[in-house]
């Protein structure tokens, strides 16, 4: 098999349909965001609804830290702003 050359925006069906995970799945209906790690260290996530569409490429180092900021919480304002999901504001 050739080498390919892996960069983000690829097609995702470049890099073939094994090794494909979906940690993140859950009830919403199938959209999921799949992730393979890659020879190199590196991760390769793409939307499940679309696996041909194009992969996102992160070092491992990207997606350690990705996780470790969701998992403190910086990343809670993408959850806000998920359309047609209710929010309870605080007040002080």
């Amino acid at each position: 098999m050739d080498r390919i050359r892996i960069y983000n925006g690829m097609p995702a069906k470049e890099l073939g349909t094994e090794g494909w995970h979906k940690p993140w799945s859950g009830g919403n209906g199938g959209e999921c965001v799949e992730a393979m790690q890659l020879g190199d260290g590196r991760i390769a996530l793409r939307q499940s609804t679309d696996p041909d569409g194009p992969a996102l490429i992160y070092t491992h180092h990207e997606m350690v830290s990705f996780i470790e900021g969701a998992k403190a919480g910086h990343a809670d304002f993408l959850l806000s702003a998920a359309p047609g999901r209710r929010t309870e504001r605080r007040t002080a």
